[in-house]
């Protein structure tokens, strides 16, 4: 972008920005002043006559010689019109008087009184000045507010251009997205790369009677890149890239989403080939029900146009519509059949290498250390979407700003981990030493299970610095690789080490704390998917017990049994968590020694390394 091109673009958001707009009684104040200076300035006709003081005497005489036509009486004061020497009309003024007979004398002379004095003025500007000027002013206020409540509103150029779509349409520049910039998503980029190489050159798709598909929807959980890679689709293309939210479509008025959905598309058709991307689908794709009214009818007329266009234009045109949702499963099975979205791409969370590449894409913009060991960043962000390591990067340079240094080093990148993870440091909470105490042996507590079990990660870190999260201190364990199955032994490890806190602290003070709520409900979630998700139960084997509805959005659990068959539920969930509390109490009860040296070091310390706790422990 050249130089004037960006200042005029500075000069474009300087006058569009909402500190520069003016409210709206700034104009009616300028119209008002307009409205004043015309009545004034622009109406130099109007009769303008001088008005001669008489005494009251000659005022009467005029009367009753018949010369006075209108008098106005105000106050006593008389303002009087008469005929000068010369035939001409002249108004008088008599002054102050007080005259009992005067309504009397003028009744008798036939007088026209108790009104004001007409002027005379030209027509043409009397009909220019009551009619005409008005209506301009109120056609102009009215254009003006018009224009101010479309853009608002998020209308076209026009006060009645409600059916005009609010796509944004991006062009080809320098900066555009590409392949090379989208990261963990071989699969994702493999699947779209022939929609580019079909905008590329459809001839050879044609020739062999292949169609391209219609549409390609992209599913995945937030955060994980469907937005940027239909960016870098159109940027790899070079073809025009339409934007739209699906949320833009809902209107209050029936029959808006529909007409901007036919001016979406009409567009689209003029610019083919193009891509157009349609983001929250499932805001108008959602499966119909027959039983809304109102806003949803409204919400039904837009999927059924989509639905519509989508059939009628000719996928040999090259216009490719790409959408984006977290929630597949609520979208209309009209809207999935062949022939509409063709193709489902999975955007899913990235895999360790895949968070890996993520995290040295983004470190390109920052200014890094030469030792960064990104397997290791990767490693501890098991289950972070793109979204999440872009902002672990960026918070990792917030800390070496802060720390005063001129690049991002390893221990700010771990602590940005952690501070996503648990959040920032609490330095300024104040901790009684008895308290501090507990936590160090209720962390140990943790680490100690974890490190005398087999098919458990390592200890990575410990600490009992309190975090704004809540967390008074926390133990950190990293797989060594990437897992993508769990054992049932697995998993009750995690239970016997979950339950490991509150266990130290039962042994050595005898009573519990509330530091163990947050282990209680992961017990509980686990131990419960063991039994209803993962058919890990003896008692009711392979059987479906619980349905997971929106996967990408934390996953909803509901149990579909009798509520007999939930109530045994409950009991083997119990059974789980008690016979996991049992062994953790028999693994500490083994290694007391241990639990007290490697507490008072962590006191001391306040925090360690694995290496550290691994060296105490085995020495």
């Amino acid at each position: 972008m050249s130089e004037n091109d960006q200042k005029n673009k500075r000069n474009l958001n300087f006058n569009n920005s909402p500190q520069n707009r003016k409210p709206a009684l700034f104009y009616f104040f300028i119209i008002f002043i307009l409205v004043v200076l015309g009545n004034t300035l622009l109406v130099p006709s109007i009769e303008k006559r001088s008005v001669i003081e008489v005494p009251y005497s000659e005022f009467l005489t005029e009367v009753e010689g018949g010369d006075v036509s209108e008098v106005v009486m105000e106050q006593n004061e008389i303002t009087f019109v008469a005929s000068d020497e010369d035939g001409n009309r002249q108004i008088y003024n008599t002054g102050v008087v007080d005259d009992p007979d005067l309504v009397n004398r003028l009744t008798e002379a036939d007088v026209v009184f108790a009104k004001e004095i007409p002027t005379e003025a030209s027509p043409i500007l009397y009909f220019l000045m009551s009619w005409i000027f008005p209506l301009l002013i109120f056609w102009a206020l009215g254009s003006f507010l018009a224009r101010r409540m479309s853009k608002r509103m998020g209308g076209g150029n026009s006060p009645l251009s409600f059916g005009d779509s609010k796509a944004k349409v991006y062009a080809k520049t320098g900066d555009s997205k590409t392949f090379a910039q989208v990261a963990g998503q071989d699969e994702a980029k493999e699947a779209l790369s022939e929609v580019v190489d079909y905008l590329h050159d459809p001839s050879k798709y044609q020739a062999i009677g292949a169609k391209n598909p219609k549409g390609v929807l992209l599913v995945g959980p937030p955060g994980t890149g469907k937005t940027l890679l239909a960016q870098a689709v159109a940027g790899e293309a070079d073809v025009p890239f339409f934007s739209i939210s699906g949320s833009e479509f809902v209107e209050m008025f029936v029959g808006r989403g529909a007409a901007k959905v036919r001016d979406l598309f009409k567009q689209a058709n003029e610019k083919a080939p193009c891509i157009v991307f349609i983001d929250e689908i499932d805001t108008i794709g959602k499966k119909r029900d027959g039983a809304g009214f109102s806003g949803n009818d409204e919400r039904e007329q837009t999927l059924n146009q989509l639905l519509a266009e989508m059939d009628g234009f000719e996928s040999n045109k090259g216009v490719v519509i790409l959408a984006a949702t977290n929630r597949p499963e609520s979208l209309d099975a009209a809207l999935l059949r062949p022939g509409r979205f063709d193709r489902r791409v999975p955007v899913e969370l990235p895999d360790l290498r895949g968070r890996e590449d993520i995290l040295r894409v983004h470190a390109k913009n920052y200014i890094m250390a030469n030792d960064i060991d990104y397997n290791t960043i990767a490693r501890a962000t098991s289950g972070a979407s793109g979204a999440e390591l872009a902002n672990i990067v960026n918070e990792g340079a917030l800390r070496a700003v802060r720390e005063g240094r001129q690049q991002v080093s390893q221990t700010d990148l771990e602590e940005s981990v952690e501070t996503v993870i648990a959040g920032y440091q609490r330095k300024s909470a104040v901790i009684s030493p008895k308290e501090k105490e507990i936590v160090a042996y209720h962390e140990i507590g943790h680490a100690l299970v974890a490190a005398k079990q087999l098919d458990s990660a390592p200890v990575h870190k410990i600490t009992i610095v309190p975090r704004t999260s809540g967390a008074l201190g926390y133990t950190m364990q990293i797989e060594e690789g990437e897992k993508f199955l769990i054992s049932k032994t697995e998993l009750y490890n995690k239970l016997v080490t979950l339950a490991g806190g509150r266990v130290a602290e039962e042994i050595i003070y005898g009573s519990k704390s509330t530091g163990a709520s947050n282990d209680i409900e992961q017990m509980t979630k686990i131990a419960r998917a063991m039994i209803t998700r993962y058919g890990m139960s003896d008692t009711f084997g392979m059987m479906q017990i619980e349905t997971q509805t929106n996967q990408y959005l934390g996953g909803d659990t509901s149990l579909n049994v009798a509520p007999g068959t939930a109530e045994r539920v409950d009991q083997e969930v119990m059974e789980l968590i008690q016979s996991a509390h049992q062994k953790a109490g028999e693994i500490i009860s083994d290694n007391l020694n241990k639990l007290h040296e490697l507490a008072h070091y962590l006191l001391v310390e306040e925090t360690i390394t694995g290496e550290e706790f691994m060296k105490i422990l085995e020495d």
